[in-house]
Parts: structure tokens; C-alpha cells; sequence
């Protein structure tokens, strides 16, 4: 059918695959994510009332973001996109003795190197806070607690690591649930730490980081066991020596910038936010984790369920299914990402009194965020299709491709910063910090377009028929769903001035359902079925 969003065809050789797989393993994928997510909101709104924009809270994003930009490296970022192709390739010769003991050496050499580093992270913190924080350090309060909370954090890298090897080979087996439901977890542990250690602290904030790191913990326990019945569970023996864990190693270090790219622009945005007013380093975080809900709910579970498709198709020579593959992907992407990232953009300031105002929190806390999710939500269908075009390259155990684009990125990033944020904190305007959200929105709209064009240059990605009609119906569902959420917002007025919390958490979900059912119903008018999204 020329207008609908294809399935790839079965693998030569393997039995029948239904047709509907991969978007039955991305939406239950999805399904979990969601129970993270909306564990998520709790936190953060807990974390808001209690903590505000504060100093402390400022502290405590700088020590979380470092950690968990290397956590990309070592966990779904790098070691994933490097280790789940070689995985699948092991796993296509049907050497069960070969894929156990690639298994095991991999975990121990992923073991040995991360308590390295991990180690080196806790001396070396007060280096780190100065690299990465540089406008904390004529503040010794401050400084001395983002040290401290580092080396509180930085152990967290090494559980959370071990963790994702195994999520890596649960997802490569079809496994989702169980993986995409850990971070649930994460999130409780959080809630319970604000609630019960936080008084006990002499910085009540501390208590957050003291929270990553059992979390970290409970979910690499949760999760070990379940490869116990695959008959996998690992034994660390490392093995750098081993041929396929030195083949990881190859294809992971050009993926150092590539699978991170996002996380290393917030991170130069973090650099860049010390020097601004207090507050600026919260008031991005709290941006980035509602940008974070559409895309962990989709982009990433979309991206986590292609690759190890797309690598299989490649080890299978089968170039129509790899590219049928890709076009599914960012069909489906963009279908959730554009109406994702104009419902962000419409409702910046609902959302955002009603996921964080309250306490320490104020109205003004609220317009601020708010500005910077305005501009950091532009980037979002860039980000969920960045998900899907990464793997394409990494399924071919391509990794020097994305490099490129991550580093061409990167530099963009930062020129966009400085150009957008540097008159206005120079001219003291308030609201600075929506400079550095914007540079990261339109960096990530950069790298999207960079990795499509070098898919394109290279014959990896053949479009499908019907794009046109697939366009046509997102962009009138887009603005049936803009002039009811228009409409709406417009009768309810000032969401900051609305007293009630629960009134306000009421409204939103009235006027986000009344969004989703006109975007849903053009679709439908337009003629797109359930089924274009299986065919």
C-alpha cells in the first residue's frame, strides 16, 4: 500500500514473524516507560517543592549530569550501540558455548574499566567541578557540595553500566518489559530518599545524590537475575584480549561523541549556566526532564527495538528489510515527535506549574522553566529521529559515520550558545538560560539532518512510497490540535495565578486529552488506520 508505514519482511531463514512486531515490542517498550515516567513526575515535583531553584539544587544537576553523560558512554549509549550488533552476529552463527563466553568476558571487562573510572571520577571530582561548573568556584559552598555529591554519584556509573549489558542482551533475546521497567525504580528510590533521608542531612539536598546511587544498585540486583534464564547470567572473567570484546572496544570509541550527543549539549549548556543567575542550572534540568518524557516514552523506545532488527537484517544481507526497517522508524517517529513537540511548546507553562510549582517553587520559578522548554522542545521530533538513525549506522557496526555528525554537532552547539546567550546575559536579561535550551533544540535538529544525509549519500535509506500523504496527514492533525489547545488555554487564562494544585493538574489533562483526541480524529479523517502503522 503506497501511503503506509511498512513492515519490514521476514528474515531469509528465520520462522514467520508477525507483522505487527516491532510495533508491538515499541509499544510495549512504551507501555513500561510509561510507569517510569509518570514515577518520574512524582519526583520531580516533590523535588521542585522541596528544593525550589536553589543553590543546593543547582549543585546537585551539575553532579547528576556528569555521571550521567558518561553513562551513556558505558551504558545505552556507546557500549550498546557497539555491543548489540557483534551480540546479534555471535548469536546468527548459532554457537551457544561462543555467545556465553563472549558474554562473560564482556561484563568483565566493562566491570574492570568503569570501577576505573569511576574510582578516578570520585579523586579527581574536584577537577570535574571546576571543568564543568567554572562559575561555582568563587562559591566555596556550592563547589564544596557538588564535589561532595560527586563522589557520592559517580559510583552509580559502575552499577548502571552492568546494568544496561544486561538490558543490552534482554533486548537482543526480545525482552523489553522488564528492562523498560527498572527505572521505575530509579525513580522510587529518589521519592523515598527525599522523604525519609533528606532530614537527616545537614543539606537536606545531598539526600538526592545518596538516591542515584542506591538506585542505581536495586536495579542492577533487579535485573541480574533475569538472564539467569537465558542460561546467560555472567561471570566476570575480562577478557581485552578477546576477539569480539576488542571488536566492541574498536566500534565504541568513535561512538564516544556520537551516541551521546545530546547529553554532551546539555552538558556544555551546563558549563555555560554557571556563570548565569542562580536557578539557570535547575530551571534547564527540570526543561530537559519533560523533553525527556516523549522522548524516553517513543524516540528511545523506538531506537531500542530497531537496532537489534536492523543489525540482524544486516547480518542477513537483507538490504530491503534493513531499509524498510529505517523508513518504519522514522515514519513512526515523526507521527509521535511533531504533535509531541507542539503540545511541549503550546503548553510550556501549564505543564510546568503544574508538574513543578508549589513550595520552594514559585510563579516566577515556573515562567522560567517554562521559557527554556519552549525552546528546548523545538528539537524534539530532531531528537526521536536521531534515535532511529543512529542504529542505522551502528547496526552495520558503522560507528565512525555518526562521529562525525556528533562533532560537526558539538561545535555547532556551542557557537549557537555563545551567539544566543552571551548578549543576553551581557545585557542582563532575564531569561538568559532560554539561549543555551534553544542552541541545544536546534543543534539536535542539526544532527538529525546530518545523519539523514549521509544514510541518503550512502544508499542506506530508500524512502517508501506515500511519504507525502504521511506528512500531509501529521501536519493537519498538528493544527487540529493546535487551534482546540489554543482555545482552551485561552479560557483558562493565567495557569500561575490558579490557587487549587489538583484544579490545575485537572485543567491540563482536560485540555491535553481534548489535543490528543483532535490530532487522533484528523488522522483518522485523513484516512491513516491502526494498520498503516503494522503494513
Amino acid at each position: 500500500m503506497a501511503d503506509n508505514v511498512p513492515t519490514p519482511p521476514p528474515e531469509p531463514g528465520s520462522k514467520p514473524v508477525r507483522k505487527a512486531g516491532l510495533l508491538r515490542s515499541t509499544s510495549v517498550f512504551s507501555a513500561m516507560t510509561l510507569l517510569s515516567r509518570i514515577a518520574g513526575f512524582a519526583r520531580d515535583a516533590l523535588q521542585s517543592r522541596l528544593f525550589g531553584s536553589s543553590a543546593a539544587m543547582d549543585a546537585f544537576v551539575i553532579a547528576y549530569r556528569i555521571p550521567n553523560y558518561l553513562r551513556r558512554i558505558f551504558a545505552e549509549g556507546s557500549m550498546q550501540m557497539a555491543f548489540v550488533p557483534v551480540l546479534n552476529e555471535i548469536r546468527e552463527r548459532g554457537d551457544e558455548a561462543a555467545l556465553k563466553e563472549f558474554i562473560d568476558r564482556m561484563a568483565g571487562s566493562l566491570f574492570a574499566v568503569v570501577f576505573v573510572v569511576s574510582g578516578l571520577g570520585m579523586l579527581a571530582a574536584p577537577v570535574i567541578a571546576g571543568l564543568f561548573a567554572p562559575g561555582s568556584v568563587d562559591e566555596p559552598d556550592k563547589f564544596g557540595l557538588i564535589v561532595q555529591m560527586l563522589r557520592i554519584t559517580f559510583p552509580y556509573l559502575l552499577f548502571i553500566s552492568m546494568m544496561a549489558l544486561v538490558a543490552s542482551v534482554l533486548n537482543s533475546f526480545g525482552k523489553f518489559a522488564l528492562p523498560a521497567v527498572t527505572p521505575v525504580l530509579h525513580n522510587l528510590v529518589m521519592i523515598s530518599a527525599m522523604v525519609w533521608l533528606a532530614p537527616h542531612f545537614a543539606e537536606p539536598a545531598k539526600a538526592l545524590a545518596w538516591g542515584v546511587l542506591i538506585a542505581g544498585i536495586l536495579q542492577l540486583v533487579v535485573l541480574w537475575p533475569a538472564l539467569g534464564r537465558l542460561g546467560l547470567r555472567p561471570t566476570l572473567k575480562p577478557g581485552f584480549g578477546h576477539p569480539d570484546v576488542r571488536r566492541v572496544a574498536k566500534l565504541m570509541v568513535p561512538t564516544l561523541f556520537s551516541s551521546s550527543v545530546a547529553q554532551l549539549n546539555l552538558l556544555v549548556g551546563t558549563m555555560f549556566a554557571s556563570v548565569l543567575v542562580t536557578g539557570s542550572q535547575t530551571w534547564l534540568y527540570l526543561s530537559d526532564r519533560l523533553v525527556e518524557f516523549p522522548l524516553g516514552l517513543f524516540g528511545v523506545a523506538i531506537g531500542t527495538v530497531i537496532l537489534p532488527h536492523l543489525s540482524r537484517r544486516h547480518a542477513a544481507a537483507d538490504t530491503e528489510g534493513y531499509s524498510a526497517a529505517l523508513d518504519w522508524g522514522l515514519r513512526l517517529a515523526l507521527l509521535v515527535g511533531i504533535p509531541a513537540a507542539l503540545g511541549l511548546l503550546l503548553l510550556a507553562e501549564p505543564l510546568t506549574s503544574v508538574v513543578y510549582q508549589g513550595g520552594k517553587f514559585t510563579a516566577h520559578d515556573t515562567r522560567m522553566a517554562a521559557i527554556s522548554l519552549s525552546a528546548m522542545s523545538l528539537g524534539i521530533p530532531a531528537f526521536m529521529l536521531s534515535k532511529v538513525l543512529s542504529p542505522a549506522f551502528y547496526a552495520r557496526q558503522d560507528t565512525k559515520t555518526p562521529m562525525r555528525a556528533a562533532i560537526w554537532t558539538v561545535l555547532a552547539n556551542v557557537a549557537m550558545t555563545v551567539a544566543f546567550t552571551l548578549p543576553l546575559w551581557l545585557n542582563e536579561i532575564e531569561g538568559a538560560h532560554g539561549g543555551i535550551a534553544l542552541a541545544t533544540g536546534l543543534a539536535g535538529i542539526f544532527n538529525a539532518w546530518l545523519l539523514w544525509r549521509y544514510l541518503r549519500r550512502d544508499g542506506l535509506l530508500k524512502p517508501q512510497p506515500g511519504w507525502g500523504r504521511h506528512l500531509l496527514r501529521i501536519a493537519v492533525g498538528c493544527a487540529a490540535m493546535t487551534a482546540v489547545v489554543l482555545a482552551l488555554s485561552f479560557r483558562v487564562g493565567d495557569w500561575t495565578a490558579i490557587g487549587n494544585p489538583w484544579w490545575r493538574v485537572g485543567l491540563l489533562l482536560g485540555v491535553v486529552a481534548a489535543g490528543a483526541t483532535a490530532y487522533g480524529v484528523a488522522l483518522l479523517a485523513m484516512g491513516l488506520r491502526p494498520r498503516d502503522l503494522r503494513h
